[in-house]
């Protein structure tokens, strides 16, 4: 029998316990978590090419939208009391034994309900509709957030509580989109397909997602009050993300699985979280590697000095300044830096800055004039002057 007769005979005949390994009278939690466990294992996206994880999955799904539903999981388990006590199917019009299945597919209004009934309800329409689609677990849309953390944070590392807003199945219908306690049909529009086929003109077609089921393949005369029909509303949360050590302003961070929920049993989608770093008072960053101005003295950067200056983690390390050093020069201080990703550490880049002082005492006035005229036939500035410079 053919998918447009609104049955596939073939469901009838698989033993959708056994694809998901537990027991026909296993209750709704062990079915749920074979479910869970055989879908990580198989999916798609963990397992890119591999065809035979692919139809694992496909099987799975197929065998949890059935059994993972306690009225089809009813009616599927009668199918098969049924299907097993009588020796089989066999079409309409032949003789032997077995069941026909014409008089089992037969509509209520015609044949006084019996199976057609159920079937039409297990498998989404009854004889001479075109069958509904299969619906495919699929996986929540991503989800992107900003997070501001202090400079100091971002260098050592820290976790941080968010308040999410996303996408999620409407919490009163469940994503359905129809209101509580009534039953669906198959959308008149589609089919019970999802999708219709619309002309881009030139003798070219395109499939695009039903606009009277939105995708959904069944309808409900009365829609949900809460979400009007389109089985979405605003699901919101608190979580808890880590931001790890070293992180960058305007790095993005991916947290897997913590985006919006899945449809049809498919994973959660991920979060990505937009670090903001602030600025620090002292330190700057370049790459991995800290950046400190510090300022010294004339006489400190003349005669030479040693000179305590600060680190991120607060212990404070030892300068030497050489005799000579010019204004801007940079010392480096290994280890003193941010954390890279192979887990060793850059560096602290200390730039030294020669300070004027704004006001001279009596005695720095004199000891600076003393000086001005021990260099007063060295001019820094002849080499201006010379030819062809």
């Amino acid at each position: 029998m053919s998918d447009k007769d609104g049955f596939r005979a073939d469901w009838a005949q698989k033993d959708f316990y056994q694809v998901l390994g537990v027991k026909k009278d296993a209750p709704a939690d062990e079915v749920k978590k074979a479910y869970r466990k055989l879908a990580r294992a198989n999916h798609p996206d963990s397992h890119p090419g591999d065809e035979k994880k692919h139809e694992k999955f496909k099987a799975v799904a197929e065998a949890y939208d059935v059994v993972g539903d306690t009225e089809k999981r009813k009616k599927y388990d009668e199918m098969r009391e049924l299907y097993g006590s009588g020796g089989g199917f066999r079409g309409g019009g032949g003789g032997g034994g077995g069941f026909n299945m014409d008089d089992l597919l037969r509509d209520r209004a015609g044949g006084g309900g019996g199976f057609g009934d159920m079937f039409g309800d297990l498998f989404g329409g009854g004889a001479g509709r075109r069958t509904q689609q299969v619906r495919r677990p699929s996986k929540g849309a991503d989800v992107e957030t900003t997070a501001t953390i202090s400079f100091t944070d971002a260098i050592d590392g820290v976790t941080i509580s968010l308040r999410l807003t996303s996408d999620a199945p409407c919490p009163d219908c469940s994503g359905t989109g129809g209101k509580a306690g009534t039953r669906p049909r198959v959308c008149p529009e589609c089919e019970g397909a999802g999708y219709v086929t619309v002309s881009t003109g030139g003798g070219f077609s395109m499939n695009e997602s039903c606009p009277n089921c939105g995708g959904r393949q069944l309808v409900y005369d009365e829609k949900c009050p809460t979400c009007h029909g389109n089985g979405r509303g605003l699901s919101a949360r608190s979580i808890q993300a880590r931001i790890p050590a070293g992180v960058k302003d305007g790095q993005r961070i991916r947290v897997r699985g913590k985006g919006a929920a899945g449809e049809n049993g498919g994973p959660a989608g991920d979060l990505f979280v937009v670090v903001k770093v602030s600025p620090h008072r002292l330190f700057g960053r370049k790459g991995d590697n800290l950046t400190l101005t510090v300022p010294v003295s004339f006489d400190e950067a003349a005669l030479g000095a040693e000179i305590k200056v600060p680190t991120l983690s607060g212990a404070p390390v030892t300068l030497k300044i050489p005799a000579g050093t010019p204004n801007g020069r940079t010392f480096r201080v290994r280890g003193k830096g941010a954390s890279k990703a192979d887990g060793t550490t850059g560096d602290l880049l200390a730039t030294v800055e020669v300070q004027v002082p704004a006001v001279l005492d009596d005695a720095a006035r004199q000891a600076v004039e003393a000086y001005r005229e021990a260099t007063a036939g060295k001019p820094l500035r002849a080499g201006l002057f010379e030819a062809g410079a």
